[in-house]
């Protein structure tokens, strides 16, 4: 069976590294394609490397997108404005974050839309996502994604993240796939890609989730038919079920630089939102805290920060060097040495501590007490999401929640007290990763569901256009080649950059008025320049 899998950048696969190597060992043909450079710093370059020399079954590849024309710059913009409607229903209400997010990327008419009393009224916003999605259905296809896979000739196709919230042809990839006969499967990455994420504009014959929770949450938010969704378990978590740390405590902690004569709690970092405030901060006030504590068993316990690896710029400022027993290490485990220190970190650790991170389900399998500390300033990235809700209220829940430093210390000051309970929110664990036992592994049942695919026959062809959809297409066309109008079609970025444009013509005209010199007006330019970097 020849596979094609398609991903935004390599580091996607990572959660199914393990799917990968049970697909090749049975002797399909495997190829991944992405769409860009790996996120820098995330090791997923080393992940592919060592898929393909184990596997040489396993290529990989760039996975070509639209042709820069005009109709490239015109699908991001409708499928942009298309996910931002989708936050302006009235269960968004409470995630704000999660809405100015799509109206940062969302052109400006689907914006003002937003702003206006009609977004409050359901039939508008049906309205509205009717137009739109006619719109996308009416873009013509791609002529190179369709040349691309006429040369793969896949049996099926594997797609993630699909539901990615910035510009991409994914999307394409599947409805093209689909009016070849190709059949093709959303694989979901993550544990809140389905309630936190763009819309799945396309629908691929099967969607593939960890559980009852995303299989509701496909129906619910995306309008996917439950006879399509595949529930396998999270089949990126099976490599910590059954593993055993590599080294005793004693040699962990060693290798730390802790002290073994007592405890660690491990603080793991989380992605939040751009522009939330410094978790390095934080965690610094964290530290500073449990060394003040009246118990003395938080004010000497030993201290692990792993932060998030896509925030690790901002602890290059942060020097913990003069901190007792504090330790700073981070590496995406990716690795199998990268998997050891992370794994024997969980396994040694008394507590885990963070915001809101996919690390605590990892704590939650090896058993460990999970505490989340929920500070105002964080609420975006907390209770402004849906997922995160998932973690108090899914069969019992995994977290306990604290609202301040002070609740916190009190918590860990109980869970310090007592020896660490291994059951702890099993029956989550149970519930949200593996569904259909703690002893099934979910690697298997995903991996069947792909070779199953290889027996269904695709039989859409995609979305027909329509003359309303052809009409609107037009109109958005329109717009964006007129001068007078095109701004509508601009993005947040894009608005700031033409004000930004405007501003610097005026002060040009007024500079050259005022008699500035040549000299002059170029250091005038120089100032605004280093402005708007400041702004």
């Amino acid at each position: 069976m020849k596979i094609l899998f398609v991903a935004r950048h390599v580091t996607y696969f990572r959660n199914f590294d393990s799917v990968l190597a049970l697909l090749a060992s049975r002797g399909h043909e495997i190829h991944l394609a992405v769409e860009r450079d790996e996120t820098q710093g995330l090791g997923g370059a080393a992940l592919i490397e060592r898929l393909t020399a184990d596997y040489p079954s396993i290529t990989f590849g760039e996975a070509p997108g639209r042709e820069r024309n005009e109709w490239a710059r015109l699908s991001s913009k409708i499928r942009l404005a298309f996910d931002y409607v989708r936050y302006l229903d009235p269960l968004y209400d409470g995630t704000p974050r999660l809405r100015s997010r799509a109206a940062e990327r969302a052109p400006a008419f689907a914006v003002a839309f937003g702003a206006s009393p009609w977004a409050r009224r359901a039939v508008a916003r049906w309205m509205v996502r009717r137009v739109l999605r006619a719109a996308d259905a009416a873009l013509p296809r791609s002529a190179s994604i369709e040349a691309f896979l006429r040369e793969q000739r896949p049996d099926a196709m594997l797609i993630t993240p699909l539901v990615g919230v910035v510009g991409s042809p994914q999307p394409d990839y599947v409805r093209t796939a689909c009016a070849m006969g190709i059949p093709t499967a959303l694989a979901v990455w993550s544990w809140d890609h389905l309630s936190s994420k763009a819309l799945i504009r396309e629908v691929p014959d099967r969607v593939l989730v960890w559980n009852d929770i995303q299989r509701a949450e496909a129906k619910r938010f995306h309008g996917v038919s439950s006879s399509r969704v595949v529930v396998t378990g999270a089949q990126c978590f099976d490599r910590w079920f059954d593993r055993r740390p590599s080294r005793d405590r004693a040699a962990f902690c060693a290798a730390m630089g802790l002290p073994a004569d007592r405890p660690f709690v491990m603080y793991v970092g989380s992605a939040l939102f751009r522009g939330s405030p410094s978790e390095s901060d934080f965690i610094m006030r964290w530290i500073a805290r449990l060394r003040a504590s009246e118990d003395p068993n938080v004010r000497r316990v030993a201290i692990l920060v792993r932060p998030h690896p896509q925030r690790l710029d901002e602890w290059r400022r942060v020097d913990v060097s003069g901190l007792t027993d504090v330790a700073v290490r981070s590496a995406n485990p990716v690795t199998e040495d990268a998997r050891a220190d992370y794994f024997d970190a969980l396994f040694h650790s008394s507590a885990v501590v963070g915001l809101n991170t996919s690390a605590f389900l990892e704590a939650g399998i090896v058993g460990r007490p999970v505490l989340a500390i929920v500070p105002p300033e964080y609420r975006d990235n907390q209770e402004g999401t849906l997922h995160f809700r998932y973690l108090t209220d899914v069969s019992g829940g995994l977290v306990r929640v604290s609202r301040s430093l002070d609740e916190h210390v009190g918590q860990l000051t109980g869970v310090l007290a007592s020896a660490a309970d291994v059951h702890a929110g099993r029956q989550f664990v149970a519930t949200f990763l593996r569904p259909h036992g703690l002893d099934q592994p979910a690697t298997p049942r995903f991996a069947d569901a792909v070779e199953q695919m290889e027996r269904l026959v695709s039989r859409r062809r995609g979305r027909a256009s329509s003359p309303v959809g052809r009409l609107a297409l037009k109109t958005m066309v329109a717009i964006g080649e007129s001068p007078k109008y095109r701004a509508w079609m601009f993005d947040e970025e894009e608005r700031s950059y033409e004000e930004w444009r405007r501003r610097k013509g005026e002060i040009r005209s007024r500079n050259r008025k005022a008699g500035l010199t040549p000299e002059q007006q170029a250091e005038a330019e120089r100032d605004m320049r280093a402005h708007r970097a400041e702004s």
